[in-house]
């Protein structure tokens, strides 16, 4: 049984919904609890991370930050799957889109989330560890991108250790192999979830096409990606039925 408040979260397991979303910057998870939300409360911001629970289509729904970088979705996920009894988080983030195909403002699902990243040394396996989302959560959401009418993309992402990657040939060679989109927190969310027995699911937004240098601003990631964040609560709401 673990005690609260735990070193990352100041808060106990009510405080939170059975579905979390999980957004990188903790000022998008402000944005969304202030703008989708009803009656948003803070529960956690343990160095600056913040959390809300509040409702929505009458579903308590909770969104979180997680940080960037594996090491630290990894340490939020960890926790409230572990400690906080959360079911499902939903990373909703952005990405770089790996094919010219894959346009500014599209959504990727994360099927499977390949890495380059040591996340899996932990569990001493004897091979690769495939990174997948759960496919309860994957179908639910694309069929909540259907009814939105949204454009989307659905396989393998990538999530990198390196934004600043010294090898310049690297996005060619991922792109070679059918990733669609490079980030840096799903694999290690997939991980938990997998072996916790919970579920996760990667919904991204293409913020910058890395193969035609287009890019959207750091205001235009915090605040306009709304399809997304739509896709991710009304999933939310279908998964609480369940």
């Amino acid at each position: 049984m673990a005690n609260y408040p735990t070193p990352h979260i100041n808060a106990k397991p009510e405080d939170f919904a059975k579905t979390v979303l999980m957004p990188g910057d903790p000022l998008r998870s402000k944005f969304i609890a202030e703008n989708f939300l009803e009656n948003p409360v803070l529960v956690n911001n343990v160095r600056g991370v913040q959390g809300y629970t509040g409702t929505y289509k009458g579903t308590k729904v909770t969104v979180m930050a997680s940080g960037m970088g594996m090491p630290s979705i990894g340490i939020y996920s960890y926790e409230l799957f572990n400690f906080f009894g959360v079911e499902n988080i939903i990373r909703i983030g952005s990405a770089g889109s790996l094919s010219k195909d894959i346009k500014i403002r599209d959504i990727v699902f994360g099927m499977g989330a390949c890495t380059n990243s040591d996340y899996a040394r932990q569990f001493n396996l004897p091979g690769t560890l495939a990174c997948t989302a759960d496919y309860t959560l994957l179908k639910t959401a694309i069929a909540e991108a259907d009814n939105l009418k949204v454009r989307y993309h659905v396989g393998n992402v990538v999530s990198s250790d390196t934004f600043y990657d010294a090898d310049p040939t690297v996005n060619d060679r991922w792109a070679s192999m059918g990733a669609m989109a490079v980030e840096m927190e799903a694999a290690a969310l997939y991980m938990n979830a997998i072996k916790a027995k919970k579920r996760a699911l990667a919904i991204l937004t293409i913020s910058d096409n890395i193969m035609t240098g287009e890019a959207t601003t750091a205001e235009e990631r915090q605040t306009s990606f709304t399809q997304m964040m739509e896709v991710a609560l009304n999933t939310a709401v279908q998964m609480d039925k369940m």
